[in-house]
């Protein structure tokens, strides 16, 4: 899942999905040295506010098509929090189940996973961000590799884990009260199969913004790509589509809330 490169600054340090077995999930604390505690719940997270944005459009998709757009309709305004944030736990793994059409949107499921990416770069514990990462049963059904389960392990989910240390360094000695206010998507588009050695289709968003504020000032960073199955947005590169080797990446830090956009590649 390969993008054209945009211009960003990026800030660099060295220091990870669903439901996720015993195993890896304890291969993964190897990897970031966070352990193999059991996952928080999002209800009631500290430095969570209210998230708000854009859900994404519908449009048809001409079967072998190339990648297309769907428009971002206008906001419907920030969730209460005084409601959930997260939706019932799912009785399936999702990525035991095939690919769908639909169109990923803001739902109940991806703010409290957000939610929970949001404890994690707070505290520096990238664990507790696996659910909002793509699912590596999801993963496998996806990709046209030879290898792919060391792929998802050894690669994606070690990046994103450097990655989510990199915000956690950047947040510095304020980490702890900094709020989560929006996460902001790029617009969605189909990637057909076969296409960016993917043997399925899916849904794509580069570029989405994180909005958050911190000692009174508002701030954001970026995500490098979210991918969908069946219905619902996680996350597939945090830092960077490519990032540089054993080191932590923070995709276009800045003051404000930056600007979500469509950078091209898969």
């Amino acid at each position: 899942m390969k993008r054209a490169g945009r211009p960003a600054s990026r800030v660099g340090r060295g220091a990870p999905r669903r439901l996720l077995s015993a195993g890896a999930l304890c291969a993964l604390g190897a990897l970031v040295a966070a352990g193999c505690g059991p996952s928080a719940t999002s209800r009631g997270l500290p430095g969570v506010a209210a998230l708000s944005g854009r859900s994404q459009g519908q449009p048809p998709v001409a079967p072998g098509g190339s990648a297309e757009v769907a428009p971002s309709p206008p906001s419907t305004g920030p969730a209460s929090t005084d409601a959930p944030t997260t939706a019932p736990p799912p009785t399936v793994d999702p990525g035991t189940l095939g690919q769908t059409r639909a169109v990923p949107v803001k739902d109940q499921q991806f703010v409290g996973e957000m939610a929970m990416f949001w404890q994690a770069v707070t505290t520096g514990q990238a664990a507790l961000a696996t659910p909002a990462f793509f699912p590596e049963t999801a993963y496998i059904q996806l990709k046209s590799l030879y290898n792919d389960r060391s792929d998802w392990t050894y690669r994606l989910m070690a990046h994103f884990a450097l990655d989510i240390q990199a915000v956690h360094n950047l947040l510095g000695p304020a980490a702890a009260s900094a709020r989560l206010v929006s996460v902001n998507l790029g617009p969605a588009r189909w990637i057909p199969p076969d296409a960016c050695a993917n043997r399925l289709g899916y849904w794509n968003s580069l570029n989405s913004r994180v909005v958050y504020s911190s000692g009174g000032t508002i701030r954001s960073f970026g995500i490098a790509a979210l991918d969908g199955w069946r219905g619902e947005w996680y996350i597939i590169h945090l830092g960077s589509e490519q990032p540089p080797p054993g080191r932590g990446v923070v995709d276009a830090p800045q003051i404000g809330t930056g600007e979500a956009g469509d950078g091209g590649g898969c």
